[in-house]
């Protein structure tokens, strides 16, 4: 009989060193009492955004965020030569739409869904209005900031101080914690994940990718078939991290 797969919430991604901090701005309306997250319902209206629509723009002015209820979002960052890349894919409990909270000034990056998503969405005059009269709140929005701070300052370290091999390797090492179903000695990522997805991750290109990838199954740290990516050898795949 195969292995069950690991059952666990949904986790954010990004390029980290610290696999464990990748959820941490998850649920950050957790301290609120049921009454106050009840009231921040009532303020907030639903929305519904389809595959693939985008939830805002980089470029657009900022006029509220969105708390994900269900479905993922990615954020990435498009440059002025259109080269692409995804900042993070962020689960139910985090929110989007940031930095900017209170109006003003443009987004900086966009926001699509990957898979239908359900959102809350907050106006800028909800969340000061929000803020001013619910101390619980003001404090969970900023842990909510420090957690997508952490995030983005994980992310420029990563691509500042790793090398695009030691950068692909901790992505493969990330989705194997996340998605991974252990089978003996090997991992069996259980999401699909494009060659152009990881590209955009680590921020190089898709043949850089696929060069790379066809490297590592070569010296047979991993596996990889059309719908499948098997990691073989995690111990090899953790030395290329430490280069």
């Amino acid at each position: 009989m195969m292995p069950q797969a690991k059952m666990r919430p949904p986790s954010a991604l990004f390029l980290s060193e610290i696999v464990e901090d990748l959820n941490e701005g998850a649920n950050f309306l957790k301290r609120l009492s049921p009454a106050d997250l009840d009231q921040v319902r009532r303020h907030g209206r639903s929305v519904t955004i389809a595959r693939g629509e985008m939830v805002f723009l980089q470029g657009a002015p900022h006029e509220g965020i969105f708390l994900i209820e269900a479905g993922m979002v990615r954020s990435h960052y498009t440059g002025p030569s259109g080269r692409e890349i995804t900042l993070a894919y962020w689960t139910p409990g985090h929110f989007v739409g940031g930095p900017e909270i209170f109006r003003g000034g443009l987004h900086m990056w966009s926001g699509e869904a990957v898979e239908e998503c359900r959102l809350l969405y907050l106006s800028a005059g909800v969340m000061r209005s929000l803020v001013e009269s619910m101390p619980h709140f003001a404090v969970c929005l900023i842990e909510g900031l420090v957690a997508k701070s952490k995030c983005y300052s994980a992310l420029v370290q990563m691509l500042g101080t790793r090398s695009a091999v030691e950068r692909l390797a901790q992505l493969l090492v990330i989705l194997g914690e996340i998605y991974g179903r252990q089978e003996a000695n090997r991992l069996v990522v259980q999401r699909k994940v494009t060659h152009d997805q990881l590209a955009h991750i680590v921020g190089v290109t898709r043949q850089w990718v696929t060069v790379t990838l066809d490297r590592f199954q070569k010296k047979g740290i991993i596996s990889v078939g059309r719908q499948t990516l098997v990691i073989e050898r995690p111990d090899l795949l953790l030395d290329l991290v430490k280069g």
